[in-house]
């Protein structure tokens, strides 16, 4: 009988989701849970195991727990049950379970089930945080209902009643605990629709808090005893509704119970919504802005609860010290700020910035009930208010203020008075650029930019002791700020350049606000060139003169210059953890100092660089223990390339000098030394010069799965190479000395011509020839650049990383008669940009049409297809 039920049971279902609605998703769920109720009923009815159990003497009943429980059943979420029994568990129980819950594991449902009696329910639930939890969401499915009754009346009076402190305690430690492991979801590139903060769990915290300090029941008693206004049930229930969908549609797609929302997924599920593409904006992109906003609607309604219940992010319960407000019509409830009445707002509209103000303060947030009239009056600052100049004063005070700890911004973001303010944030709002780089939607992303320059103001050396003094140093700190809230304003028009189109949008944004020509100039310049220093550190020979002179003539001022670093580090550093490094840092801070050693001196900086090198000279020869090793220095010196002598220092000479010395008669001679932190291996390599041998070592690195993180190549004058690599080390490091031997080997044998590199490489890297990154793949972009130096062609390669892809390049180059004398490698994660600084192998730079357009189609057929947009 009951494997006839589970097979209409599976037939039920099937067709249920098969006729998935695409919108109401609630309707989905609850109709989920309620044919499984069906069936249980059905078997309890027609149990013939049942009968013999005695119900009179030893009443029992089937409990749904969990999210079956709270009838939120999607695709393939687990079924729990309880089979309650008044007394003890009749041995007859184990033939219950085989006869309900056996057939319903042979139609492939995760089912997972409990037999308890009322006191051992009890007891469990006082020592197991999981179960209690679970009895949170109980709900009766058939049986005697007084037995479900009664034990909810005892949970609440014997455990809830009795413990409630420490059970709510416990709820927002596990809350914390988790937010740690799984992150945060509304900043994730890969989100945990459940775990993650702002996912469904988040959601059911505030439940069960709801039901342990309020006795709410049901979700709609929120709106009902005034815990939520209408209008926030209502997007409550938008928020959740979609992200179940997400969820329902992801089980498809996974063919099981999944919560992590992969890349592989979110471009089909983007196509599964149907999100087209506008303003040059993906689909997955605006799929996934959607998704963000609804988590981090409930990630703040979380927050917001926890806060009314006297807990902060930091889990301990707030003591609530005595705090007053200076601003009439805004008073202090419970250490969160209140409007005395919306009359008040309609009477003096500035309220709605000032008690920002005073949150900035007194360091205390906005009650729930400040925040809804926040959004509800938002339209006064549609009108002349925004653009006011006291209001525009305000809001700079809070702009200008460090907040360490507690963040004013992201409150004026959430209730929507920043997108009202400002309304060019609106388009921003949520908005995601679908790759590994950019960790944050935009919107946050501008906020944590502005956080990190604030944090500069409060003096702490450890954070980056250059940016604390340049800051200090400014004279208009409010220009920064406004660019850094600014500086990616264009993101909302994907179809122009952001930063071009973005410091237009500044300019007018500026102007209506009442700033004067020159600031507006300033800002404008800012948000125009924000990764303009960035990409010369990247791309650029930071140790040719050139490049410096050339900054310092677009940059021209130095109050600019330290404003354009400050935005830049905090950007990169606002972006995510894989768009700055402690190599970045100190490659960026080389070419800043650079740049402002040429504004402060003049471009004539260039005679403090002739007397670096003699210095340098100085105190190398100086080192010489005899008259003739004086002269083979001085001789040694003298072939020494000019770019070669401002990079190294005096002590980083010498052991080069060593290291040459070593050389002799062999190919090619080897220093491998680890960085600082152990994490990276420097490799100095000196060899005799000839065409390719760059291509040869990058190949090598390949062949041993040596990852190349960064090279510079010098070329002396006695047809010398120095070729340093800042490489990833091996992979296994217990035989990091095996393997470093055996690329050593391997190496020699290239050199010598009796390993043919190109045929060995070539099926370890057949595999990735179709490779797949996640994102959007954008073409292979080749420049060439023959205006930025006066004596090399530099080649840029945008493209997508793949095992051998250095040695592809620098092959193909050689292939082409071309000797790399510089070479930048650049991983942004979702794309690589290598440079390189090239002459023609009779030292020319590669300046024809043909020669340049021949160099584009040689790299270009070495190049896997990467699709386009």
């Amino acid at each position: 009988m009951h494997n006839e039920a589970s097979v209409i049971l599976k037939q039920k279902i099937g067709q249920l989701i098969s006729s998935l609605p695409e919108e109401n998703t609630l309707v989905f769920l609850k109709e989920h849970s309620q044919i499984i109720d069906e069936y249980l009923q059905t078997g309890f009815e027609t149990s013939m195991v049942g009968p013999s159990m005695d119900l009179a003497k030893n009443p029992y009943v089937f409990i749904a727990l969990g999210g079956y429980g709270r009838q939120e059943q999607c695709v393939y979420s687990d079924v729990d049950l309880l089979f309650l029994f008044k007394q003890r568990v009749p041995d007859e129980a184990e033939s219950l379970i085989r006869e309900i819950v056996y057939p319903l594991w042979d139609i492939g449902l995760d089912v997972g089930y409990a037999t308890r009696s009322i006191k051992e329910c009890l007891s469990l639930a006082r020592n197991d945080f999981e179960v209690l939890t679970s009895l949170l969401d109980a709900r009766f499915i058939c049986g005697m209902s007084p037995l479900y009754s009664e034990l909810m009346q005892q949970l609440r009076e014997k455990i809830i009643k009795k413990d409630r402190k420490k059970i709510i305690n416990r709820l927002v430690e596990s809350s914390y605990e988790r937010h740690i492991r799984f992150g945060d979801s509304t900043y994730r590139l890969e989100p945990n629709l459940k775990e993650g903060q702002g996912g469904l769990r988040d959601y059911h915290v505030i439940l069960w808090l709801a039901r342990i300090e309020f006795k709410l029941k049901q979700p709609r008693d929120f709106e009902y005893y005034g815990r939520l206004s209408h209008e926030e049930f209502k997007d409550l229930t938008e928020a959740l509704s979609f992200i179940w969908n997400v969820r329902n549609r992801l089980h498809l797609l996974a063919g099981r119970k999944c919560d992590q929302l992969h890349f592989e997924n979110q471009l089909l599920l983007a196509e599964k919504f149907k999100f087209k593409k506008t303003n040059g904006q993906q689909p997955v992109e605006r799929f996934l802005g959607r998704l963000h906003s609804r988590m981090d609607f409930i990630k703040q309604q979380h927050l917001m609860f926890l806060y009314e219940l006297g807990y902060t992010a930091g889990r301990k319960p707030r003591k609530l010290p005595e705090k007053f407000s200076n601003v009439n019509g805004v008073e202090i409830i419970r250490d969160m700020l209140n409007y005395t009445s919306s009359e008040e707002i309609l009477n003096s509209p500035d309220l709605l910035l000032s008690i920002f103000e005073e949150s900035m303060r007194l360091k205390i947030p906005l009650s729930a009930e400040a925040k809804r009239m926040v959004k509800e009056f938002g339209y006064l600052i549609d009108t002349d208010f925004r653009n006011s100049a006291s209001n525009v004063k305000a809001f700079e005070r809070i702009l200008l203020t460090p907040a360490p700890t507690f963040n004013v911004l992201k409150e004026m973001l959430s209730t929507n008075f920043l997108s009202r303010f400002i309304p060019e944030y609106k388009i921003i709002v949520n908005l995601v650029q679908y790759d590994e780089y950019h960790l944050y939607p935009v919107d946050k992303h501008l906020l944590r930019t502005v956080q990190i320059i604030k944090n500069y103001a409060s003096g702490d050396y450890a954070t980056d002791p250059l940016c604390v003094d340049l800051y200090k140093e400014l004279k208009s700190k409010k220009l920064l700020l406004w660019g850094a809230l600014l500086h990616d304003i264009g993101k909302g028009d994907l179809t122009v350049d952001h930063s071009q189109g973005g410091a237009k949008i500044a300019g007018k944004i500026l102007s209506e606000k009442g700033f004067k020509l020159r600031d507006i100039e300033t800002v404008s310049f800012l948000i125009e060139r924000h990764l303009f220093l960035i990409k010369i550190a990247t791309r650029r020979d930071i140790h040719d003169e050139e490049t410096a002179i050339s900054c310092a003539r677009t940059i021209k001022d130095i109050d600019r210059l330290k404003m354009l670093y400050l935005l830049t580090v905090a950007d990169s550093i606002a972006t995510g953890p894989k768009a700055w490094n402690d190599w970045m840092q100190t490659l960026f801070r080389d070419l800043f100092l650079k740049v402002l050693n040429v504004l402060e001196k003049g471009e004539l900086a260039s005679r403090e660089a002739v007397k670096a090198v003699e210095k340098k000279k100085y105190q190398v020869l100086s080192q010489a223990s005899s008259p003739e090793s004086k002269k083979n220095l001085e001789e040694l010196f003298n072939v020494f390339s000019p770019r070669y002598l401002l990079y190294a220092d005096t002590g980083r000479i010498m052991e080069d000098i060593k290291l040459y010395e070593s050389l002799g008669e062999n190919d090619f001679v080897w220093n491998i030394t680890k960085s600082a932190d152990a994490n990276t291996r420097i490799v100095r390599i000196c060899a005799k010069d000839r065409p390719g041998l760059f291509s040869k070592i990058s190949g090598i690195f390949t062949l041993n799965n040596i990852d190349i993180i960064d090279a510079q190549i010098f070329t002396w004058r006695n047809q010398i190479a120095l070729d340093i690599f800042n490489v990833q080390p091996p992979p296994d490091q217990l035989f990091e000395d095996d393997r470093w031997e055996r690329a050593g080997k391997n190496l020699q044998s290239a050199l010598s011509g009796d390993l043919d590199l190109a045929k060995t490489l070539s099926e370890k890297m057949a595999a990735y020839r179709s490779f797949k990154t996640p994102g959007l793949l954008r073409p292979h972009r080749i420049v060439i650049d023959n205006d930025s130096s006066s004596f090399f062609t530099i080649v840029e390669i945008f493209t997508y990383d793949f095992p051998g892809l250095l040695f592809t390049i620098t092959d193909a180059l050689f292939k082409c008669k071309l000797d790399i004398w510089v070479a930048k490698i650049a991983t942004k994660v979702d794309q690589v940009v290598d440079v390189f600084y090239v002459r023609d192998f009779d030292g020319q730079k590669v300046d024809s049409p043909d020669q340049v357009a021949a160099i584009k189609v040689a790299i270009e057929k070495r190049l896997p297809a990467a699709g386009s947009n």
